[in-house]
């Protein structure tokens, strides 16, 4: 592990609790991202050399993002981010006025203002599931599980047709049992799509029984995974691929560039490549995959997230001893994500700022406000010790 710490030049020189936001990028994925580009340069950038390894960059990407999932290649489609994830697949689905959706209350704004607007477009209802009020943290999961359950059975309609809910939620950090709501929904006489938001759950927890199940999972290699920014994927289930249409339509969505002029119906490919849109930066692939396989270096999925639970653990018992700071959870967390308030005259913002003239770096989460602390496999006691100490002080 001290290996790969120093393989993060980000961790070298302070105390780092953003992975939720971005992680570091490892000097490696940055080398490969690098040797990517002087390769494309060196073979031309629009040569006929090019495409085969520009196609081979691709197919290799896809390859690992399926393994890490438990999909195949065929599912999967390359984006920018979550939201672009989330949004190029959401705006195909065939939706009727009068159809409903299903959100969470603990899902991050991008995805809320994307499902708004496609209801104001064709004239759909917003109904709200309160996960938010969900505070047991891992003791209480299996009662976390079944509250989850019977909310979701609550809100829905013979109208519901998607479901929206994060993997792991953003804000209080709690994993919500994907694969039961997926069985549940695939049950429901009106099968309601499921989209998952995954930007906290990929390179963190395991996903491979979620990933393979719902309609929509939709993630970004930047926040866990140690990944370049600009690049995401998302994986679509075969009725997607069947039922939706294409949204933002350029030429990686078609099986032939000429075919566009002919009075060819179906244009598009049958795979995820049918929601991809056009160019984009090759040499991010070799980056994303350089930080996948120095993850999976670090252990199997299951000890990956066992050593960061023992961290969250950690500072949430740290943070549980301060008389004027109040974990969000009620016990330790199921992941990484630790959210606090602090009865202070100080504001969120100016604890922020303080600690950071420390050199230490946490966040404000602005609904609700407060603060949240991230721990990954490369925290270290001594980073949550300082954390501890300077909030102490202030």
């Amino acid at each position: 592990m001290n290996r790969f710490r120093n393989d993060l030049p980000a961790l070298s020189n302070k105390d780092y609790f953003n992975y939720g936001g971005q992680g570091p990028l490892p000097k490696s994925s940055l080398h490969a991202i690098t040797s990517s580009w002087e390769k494309i340069q060196e073979l031309g950038p629009f040569t006929n050399d090019v495409w085969p390894f520009i196609s081979n960059e691709i197919k290799g990407t896809k390859s690992l993002i399926a393994e890490f999932c438990g999909v195949t290649s065929h599912r999967i489609a390359l984006t920018e981010n979550v939201t672009s994830g989330c949004v190029l697949t959401l705006w195909g689905l065939p939706f009727s006025k009068g159809d409903r959706l299903l959100i969470s209350n603990c899902e991050h704004p991008g995805v809320v203002s994307a499902c708004k607007e496609v209801a104001k477009r064709k004239d759909l209802h917003i109904d709200i599931l309160d996960v938010l009020s969900l505070r047991k943290g891992i003791e209480g999961s299996k009662e976390n599980q079944d509250e989850v359950i019977k909310t979701i059975e609550g809100g829905l309609t013979a109208r519901t047709k998607l479901v929206v809910l994060s993997h792991l939620l953003w804000n209080t950090g709690q994993i919500m049992p994907i694969e039961l709501i997926a069985n549940l929904l695939l049950n429901q006489p009106n099968q309601p799509y499921f989209l998952v938001d995954a930007a906290q759950s990929f390179g963190q927890i395991p996903i491979r029984d979620s990933a393979s199940k719902v309609d929509i999972y939709a993630f970004t290699g930047h926040k866990w995974a140690f990944g370049p920014e600009g690049l995401g994927a998302v994986v679509l289930s075969e009725r997607v691929l069947l039922e939706a249409r294409p949204t933002l339509v350029g030429w990686k969505a078609l099986t032939n560039e000429s075919s566009i002029y002919t009075n060819e119906i179906e244009p598009f490919h049958k795979d995820a490549r049918r929601f991809e849109i056009a160019t984009s930066c090759t040499p991010l692939l070799a980056g994303l995959r350089c930080s996948l396989n120095l993850l999976n270096e670090q252990g199997s999925d299951s000890e990956r997230i066992n050593s960061i639970k023992l961290r969250s653990k950690r500072l949430w018992l740290e943070l549980k001893g301060v008389t004027s700071i109040n974990p969000v959870l009620q016990d330790p967390p199921p992941a990484g994500l630790v959210s606090f308030t602090v009865n202070s005259k100080l504001s969120p913002n100016q604890i922020v700022k303080l600690l950071a003239e420390e050199s230490i770096y946490i966040r404000v989460l602005e609904d609700p406000i407060w603060l949240r602390a991230c721990v990954h496999i490369t925290s270290t006691e001594e980073e949550i010790e300082r954390l501890i100490s300077a909030l102490k002080k202030l």
